[in-house]
């Protein structure tokens, strides 16, 4: 089994320290820390599209800086605490994306542990630009138009920078003066407003993966109303384009070379036996030839970006013998008993797109001067992941915020408060990777912990109880695990065996990206 990238993996955490960050690093400010939140109210009601949970709606201004002004109603949802005598609070949560339903994530809220039901109200909002809470829409027209996301020469970047023009101003019109104010720091503002519509004095929350940037945010924002957090797959908002593109493509080898080695290792992988990686680099090349089909969707050639989805999709579980049997039916192999759809953006039906992508150009700066930065750029990822190339989530979004100047720039993390935050990280993370928590974790401080999943996937809750239960007792009864805990995990068939009731890990969630689902990347449970 090859571990080199495994080490390069462990590497770069110390590594990440010292990347260079954004311009904009260091330019938070307290702005709400010591501002009142006005308190709006929610009128619950079962919700029509699941009856058994409560639904209602929570007005915030589109402008904080105006709070009198024009106003949106955020879409909310809770589970109420199934013992009321045992009950601690409101758990607000929310699943990632951006584009993730924090309303849906509530329908589904029974993934939780039966001991966190038992003591929370469980709440979840869609943010400002996602789903019910007035998203971010553009003209589908327009949005068809999009040029292929990864660029191979000046003309295509020319291209891309007329197009996001064109896009930008029609889906400002579309959506109205909103556009302009969906970064993280804004949500952050709204969830504080949930807060207090909650009745809660502290906040007690739980982020998963882009959920977790919300979460900083609001420690940096308002650091004497936390009660709890817990930040599951953690976003590092210190990063300028170079370092977030090749961290990323550290994290999404890593991930293929864990693949690899399960196949080497366990019989009951359909390529094992075989060279994994010589078929992979196979089926890129026949991509980049125009070569490879979809035997599931034969009208058009598979790209190179389409095949390399799969190596991001089939890690996030994982689900390492549902991505086994794509490359061999990739590769001229049989049908595999579940066919994932075709991964990668496509064009959309009817009048509008959704573009939560907008929330990502507001919180980070992937503007590129010209194609030379961009060709320098990929092959800097194309040097840390020679097997899979880059990683596919950021390559698709980059193209689309060449325009768009960040309003929440990243900057390192500022947090003065005196509750405890908990983070959580698998060290086998294709989306997010273990090295973006541990730098949150150096920027945090002391306050901060992190808890290390020696496993694989995104998102550690669920995962077994070594780490699921401390996150339990953290968000119930505020007790912190000590500094350096680690979740030691059998072996690697071991996670093959953990699969979700339906029978798979495969996030399908992410598959046939349209306009409703453009929410990829680091993207998390949304």
């Amino acid at each position: 089994m090859r571990r080199k990238y495994s080490v390069l993996a462990a590497a770069f955490v110390a590594l990440a320290a010292l990347l260079p960050v954004s311009p904009a690093a260091g330019a938070a400010t307290r702005d709400g820390a010591s501002g009142e939140t006005t308190t709006g109210s929610i009128a619950w009601a079962p919700c029509e599209e699941e009856p058994t949970a409560e639904c209602g709606k929570l007005a915030v201004p589109i402008d904080w800086s105006n709070p009198n002004g024009e106003k949106i109603d955020l879409a909310i949802a809770r589970r109420k605490a199934t013992d009321p005598a045992a009950r601690v609070g409101s758990l607000v949560i929310n699943p990632g994306g951006p584009g993730g339903s924090g309303v849906e994530s509530v329908y589904g809220a029974t993934w939780f542990t039966d001991e966190l039901q038992r003591r929370f109200d469980i709440v979840g909002f869609d943010p400002r630009g996602v789903g019910r809470s007035h998203p971010v829409i553009c003209s589908a027209s327009v949005y068809n138009q999009m040029p292929h996301t990864v660029i191979s020469s000046q003309a295509q970047f020319d291209a891309w920078d007329a197009f996001t023009k064109k896009l930008h101003k029609d889906c400002r019109e579309r959506t109205g003066p909103l556009y302009d104010h969906v970064d993280s720091r804004n949500v952050a503002r709204d969830m504080d407003a949930l807060r207090a519509a909650l009745g809660e004095e502290k906040l007690t929350y739980y982020g998963i993966s882009y959920g977790t940037l919300i979460g900083q945010m609001y420690a940096e924002m308002f650091p004497n109303r936390i009660r709890a957090l817990a930040l599951d797959s953690n976003m590092d908002h210190s990063l300028g384009v170079a370092g977030f593109l090749a961290t990323e493509a550290v994290a999404i080898e890593d991930a293929f070379d864990q693949f690899v080695g399960w196949c080497e290792a366990d019989e009951s992988c359909v390529l094992h036996g075989r060279d994994v990686r010589a078929m992979w680099k196979d089926l890129l090349a026949k991509a980049r030839r125009g070569e490879l089909y979809y035997p599931a969707a034969p009208d058009k050639p598979m790209t190179e970006l389409q095949v390399i989805y799969n190596a991001a999709l089939g890690t996030e579980g994982p689900d390492w013998r549902t991505l086994s049997e794509v490359i061999n039916w990739l590769s001229g192999g049989p049908e595999p008993s579940w066919v994932p759809p075709l991964p990668g953006r496509g064009p959309v039906e009817g009048d509008v797109a959704e573009l939560p992508t907008r929330i990502l150009c507001q919180d980070y700066d992937l503007r590129v001067r010209n194609y030379a930065e961009y060709a320098a750029l990929m092959k800097v990822s194309n040097t840390l992941a020679p097997d899979v190339r880059y990683h596919p989530y950021p390559y698709d979004d980059l193209p689309i915020c060449l325009n768009s100047t960040p309003t929440n720039p990243p900057h390192t993390l500022r947090y003065t408060g005196d509750a405890p935050i908990l983070l959580g990280n698998s060290l086998h993370d294709p989306a997010t990777p273990y090295m973006w928590s541990a730098n949150v974790g150096r920027q945090l401080g002391s306050k901060a912990t992190l808890l290390t999943y020696e496993g694989w996937g995104h998102r550690i809750y669920g995962k077994d109880e070594c780490s699921t239960v401390p996150i339990d007792n953290f968000l119930i009864s505020l007790t912190v695990p000590p500094k350096g805990y680690r979740c030691e995990v059998g072996g690697k068939a071991e996670i093959m065996a953990k699969r979700q009731p339906n029978g798979r890990l495969w996030p399908t969630d992410r598959l046939n990206w349209g306009g409703s689902r453009v929410s990829p990347s680091f993207r998390t449970a949304g």
